[in-house]
């Protein structure tokens, strides 16, 4: 009986030894095809975010750039004059006061300066000009990115006067183009905005005459005409490098509200060599704007932009038109390689002139000189209320007339 019993509990023994081991087994396959199991979807799910973060990227891929432009920033005599300080210097950020925070707006701002900054000839405000180096100043401080400066008035203080233009504005960070002072010719001014490339080239219809003194050398080395074939070859070599192309030039007749046949012409000759916008320039005064399309894009030109900072206007030349302008305001929109100009729009200026009580040397009444830009100071604009009842009469006809006398259509 005792032999039986141990056998039974050998057998029972071994049983249970036998349990345990397929109860092992099981466990180890158990684990080994849990990792195999769960590897294919973790697998999936790393990849799958890295699809949507590619896709999102190339649909993300969209780049903006506001330009501002302006007319003509003259600077009479009068109007330094009656900028002159009691120590003996200048101060002309008077002339830019309510310009400062539209040009604060652009990612890219160009001005149009008529005239020299020769710090060591006489200062001139008509029929030649040589304005202050503090106007660089307040150029600056006003928030110009870039300054045109080919333009008829360049050479009125010689070769060295373009020298020294060039210099005043490089010193303060504002790069020129339309002269060659600090580029060779062949170069052309490209300034990168968030990720776009813009082309800024200039060229003026002639020097008043004073290229005759000048050798042909420095003609060469220093100007931009508006020779076709010279222009023709930049705005190719342009559409090359850049991604959107500026073309300022300086054509037409003084004091004439519309372009020539020859202003239109060469302009849209420009578009056909490759300009996207053409800001126009030289007659004082406001000349209408046009849409062209090319290849299914549309394209922009202003004739005129008129005058942005002068003394010409109704008390000095019978002429209202002379004392308005225009603040240009472009988008351009580059998506997928692909660059447009994308809205245009078109802000009337008015300057102001107000005496401050002083008088020049020669017993001249002298003025505080202001541009407005009229959007601000027209029925319900923020500064409408520090007016008289005159000038706002003055400011609401010349918003009216500029709005309809440039006649833009881009959004149509």
């Amino acid at each position: 009986m005792r032999r039986s019993r141990h056998r039974k509990k050998s057998h029972a023994g071994i049983m249970i030894g036998v349990l345990s081991i397929l109860v092992c087994c099981l466990l180890g396959f158990a684990f080994l095809f849990k990792d195999i199991w769960l590897k294919a979807p973790a697998t999936q799910t790393q990849e799958q975010p890295h699809i949507e973060s590619t896709t999102t990227q190339k649909t993300s891929s969209v780049q903006t750039a506001r330009i501002m432009a302006n007319g003509d920033i003259l600077y009479h005599d009068l109007l330094y004059m009656s900028a002159l300080q009691e120590n003996g210097t200048y101060d002309f950020k008077q002339n830019f006061k309510y310009v400062k925070e539209w040009l604060a707006k652009a990612d890219l701002a160009i001005g149009d300066f008529e005239g020299t900054i020769a710090p060591d000839k006489e200062l001139a405000g008509y029929p030649t000009f040589n304005a202050p180096i503090e106007t660089a100043d307040a150029i600056k401080w006003a928030g110009y990115h870039v300054m045109d400066l080919a333009h008829n008035h360049i050479l009125d203080t010689g070769i060295e006067g373009i020298k020294s233009t060039v210099k005043a504005f490089d010193e303060r960070g504002i790069d020129t183009f339309g002269v060659f002072a600090k580029r060779s010719r062949n170069e052309i001014l490209v300034k990168e905005v968030n990720g776009i490339k813009i082309a800024i080239l200039g060229y003026a219809y002639g020097f008043n005459g004073i290229e005759q003194t000048i050798s042909q050398k420095d003609y060469d080395d220093y100007l931009a005409d508006l020779n076709e074939e010279k222009i023709k070859r930049d705005l190719e070599k342009a559409e090359k490098i850049a991604d959107i192309t500026i073309v300022m030039p300086q054509m037409g007749i003084e004091y004439a509200l519309e372009p020539t046949p020859e202003q239109v012409a060469l302009y849209h000759k420009m578009i056909d060599w490759g300009a996207d916008i053409i800001f126009g320039g030289h007659p004082h005064v406001i000349e209408p704007s046009e849409t062209v399309v090319k290849n299914g894009d549309k394209k922009f030109i202003i004739y005129s932009m008129g005058n942005f900072i002068s003394n010409q206007r109704i008390e000095t030349l019978d002429n209202e038109w002379t004392e308005r302008g225009l603040l240009m305001d472009v988008t351009i929109k580059k998506e997928n390689d692909k660059t447009i100009i994308d809205t245009v729009q078109a802000h009337p200026t008015w300057v102001s002139r107000t005496p401050n009580g002083r008088k020049s040397p020669n017993g001249y009444d002298l003025y505080d000189y202001t541009t407005y830009i009229l959007q601000d100071f027209i029925q319900g604009g923020k500064y409408r209320d520090i007016l008289d009842e005159a000038t706002q009469k003055r400011i609401d006809k010349a918003y009216k007339e500029v709005n309809e006398h440039i006649n833009l259509k881009w959004s149509e």
